[in-house]
This record gives structure tokens, sequence and C-alpha cells, in this order.
């Protein structure tokens, strides 16, 4: 019973990273209509720049606010001199821009900081919690965080300005832009926000699988599978839906399917939403008239 309990409190915390990285999927998505192919290469070097900030003695929650800010100039920047640009473009251009940028944070992380893996210290700092046997510090600390991020999000999003306007902007560009909303600003604060939240899940996911330029590729696919199982037009189900991703991974891997084929569960997903709910348990069914 003890272990079916670890397995469920660590699948929790796994899943608040692969929420927080559905949830940047999402607000990316409200504005391009596509997933970003680049949002964990995005968050990957994002936690380089965390990792140098650490080894120059920078306190280490000051480090993480430094690297939120960080990411979130370097989100704006990426939809303004990018994503912006191509706004008009085919879709099929659009993803090949995803990738683009893929493949270029890729290798720009590994010029300047290599391909070798890399310890990267808990932010929560080593150990068990509370003296527990089953659940480490960072396992808790990740949930924590995971909570006061909603906590967060909800509040900006509900009671200011900037907040509504972004909602706004996300349900009806067209209605925004006439009663005033800068509609393209709008579009690259999100982007921001979504880097900043990417660089949140780097920062908690690098002490478990290691910092090296490869590190966010499988849980971008989790980031992608909480996205769609909740709603692709839902932030919060993107919360739910990293939550049950993880669960579901760490207790069909602990006892059904074994380790190396914990990916297939998110990739089964992935399958199935799309093929059976696509609209997620969360999102809203578009219906029309033919």
């Amino acid at each position: 019973m003890d272990a079916l309990l670890h397995q469920i409190v660590a699948g929790i915390a796994m899943g608040g990273v692969y929420g927080a990285l559905g949830l940047a999927a999402v607000i990316v998505y409200q504005s391009t209509h596509h997933l970003n192919f680049a949002q964990g290469e995005m968050a990957m070097f994002s936690t380089y720049v965390a990792w140098m900030l650490i080894q120059a003695r920078v306190p280490a929650w000051m480090a993480v606010a430094l690297t939120m800010a960080i990411a979130f100039v370097l989100g704006l920047l990426v939809q303004r001199l990018v994503i912006h640009r191509a706004r008009f473009a085919p879709a099929l251009t659009t993803v090949l821009l995803f990738i683009a940028l893929l493949v270029i944070f890729n290798s720009l992380a590994g010029w300047l900081f290599g391909y070798t893996a890399r310890a990267f210290p808990s932010p929560f700092g080593p150990g068990r919690a509370f003296g527990s046997t089953l659940f480490s510090r960072h396992e808790l600390g990740s949930i924590a965080v995971t909570l006061a991020l909603v906590a967060l999000l909800y509040a900006f999003f509900n009671f200011t300005r900037l907040g509504l306007a972004m909602r706004a902007t996300a349900h009806n560009p067209t209605s925004a832009r006439l009663v005033g909303i800068r509609v393209e600003w709008m579009f690259a604060v999100g982007w921001g926000m979504a880097a900043a939240i990417g660089s949140i899940a780097g920062i908690l996911v690098a002490p478990v699988v290691y910092l090296d330029p490869g590190m966010m590729s499988g849980v971008l696919i989790y980031g992608f599978a909480a996205a769609l199982l909740g709603g692709l037009d839902n932030p919060w189900g993107a919360m739910v839906g990293g939550i049950l991703v993880g669960v579901l991974e760490n207790v069909l891997g602990a006892y059904v399917i074994g380790t190396e084929l914990k990916l297939s569960v998110a990739l089964a997903l992935i399958i199935g939403v799309l093929l059976f709910k696509p609209s997620g348990l969360f999102g809203r069914t578009t219906v029309s008239r033919v």
C-alpha cells in the first residue's frame, strides 16, 4: 500500500510538471492554433540559464525568478520577431517554423553548454520530506509549486485587466481588437508567459532526468498528452490532464507495463483523445452546420 501511495504522489508531482508544459502549449495554441513543437526546447534552454545562475552562486529561488523573467523576454521576442511575421502564412509554414525553432534551441544549447548530462540541484534541497521514507522534498515541493502556479494564473486571468484582455483576445480576437485591445501584443505576452511557465517545468524536471539538451523530448510528449486530454482551449484542463497522465504513467509503469514502456502511455492517450474525443475532457465542442 505504501508503495502504491508513493507512486501516486510521485505521479502527481511529475503530472504537475506535465501540466505546466501542457498549459504553456495551450497558451500558445490559443494564439496560433498550432502546438509549439519547440516548447520543450525553450524550457530546456531556460533551465540552462537557471543552471548558469546557480553556478554563479545566485540563491536558488532568486535564480528561478530571474530565469522566469529571462524566459518571458525570450518568448516575447520569438513571437514578435518570428511568429508574428508568419501570422498569415499557411499552416505548414507555421509548423516548419516551430520545428526550426526546436532544432535551433537544441543546437544552441549543445554548442554553448555541451551534450554531457549534468546534475541539477533541486530548489527544495535534497532528502526526504518531513522525515518520510516515501516522499522526497522535491516531489512535495513540485506539487506545492504547481498549486501555487494554478492559483496565481487563476487570479491573473480573472482579476487583472491584462488577464481579462488576454482572455478576450484568445476567445475572439476580432471583437477584442474592436474594443481597443492590442491583440498582437496580447499574443506576444501570452508567448512570454508560456515560456516562463515552461521554464518552471524545466527547472522542476531537471533534478529528476538530469540536465542535457535532449532532456525535454519525452517530457514534451507528456505535456502534449496533458494538453490534449484536458482540452486545447482550457488552460485549467491542461493541469488536470497533466496530473492524470502523471499518475497513469507511474502506476502503469510500476505495476503493468514496466518503466521501459511508460512513454507509450502518453502516446496511447494522444491517439485515443484524437480519435474519440478531440475536444478533450474539458474542452469546448464546436458544432457547425453544413
